[in-house]
């Protein structure tokens, strides 16, 4: 998966790629960013957790660098079980919102089958389109001929009364 792909995910990912690849390192990053700025003397986690100030700028870039690959992330994975991006909005709601989200998207298992919104994670797709057919093999032998009357002789006229 390259940079980009990260920030901007189309189709569906599992639960554990969204951990892996989204939830962990977003959470890692945010944690050294808070242990940068406390070190730095730019925040005091006493007066964070009594809502005294806000955090400090490298929590606050931090958090505004991987907002985009957070969304993303969110809506992929939203998209496996088969629910619209707008499911993300639900994190909105104080404090149940969050636990839900993390819930929808990090506990609950996702479609099993292809959805509207893309074939399974893991399963590959025919390069004709988006069913889930399997592609055919590229030495297979023709397909018979129908049965009924043989074919004209290439000298015939084109109409056999």
């Amino acid at each position: 998966m390259s940079f980009w792909q990260w920030y901007v995910r189309r189709g569906r990912i599992d639960r554990r790629t969204w951990w892996l690849q989204y939830a962990l390192p977003l959470a890692l990053l945010s944690v050294l960013a808070l242990f940068a700025d406390v070190a730095l003397g730019n925040s005091d986690v006493e007066r964070i957790a009594t809502g005294q100030t806000g955090y400090g700028p490298l929590v606050t870039a931090t958090g505004l660098l991987t907002l985009p690959a957070s969304i993303s992330g969110g809506v992929t994975r939203l998209h496996d079980r088969g629910m619209a991006a707008w499911w993300l909005l639900i994190g909105l709601v104080p404090l149940v919102g969050p636990v839900a989200l993390l819930v929808l998207t990090g506990f609950l298992r996702g479609d099993g089958g292809p959805n509207r919104y893309g074939p399974a994670p893991g399963t590959t797709v025919a390069p004709t389109g988006g069913d889930q057919t399997p592609a055919p093999r590229p030495h297979s032998l023709p397909p018979a001929a129908p049965p009924g009357p043989p074919a004209p002789p290439p000298s015939a006229p084109p109409y056999w009364g």
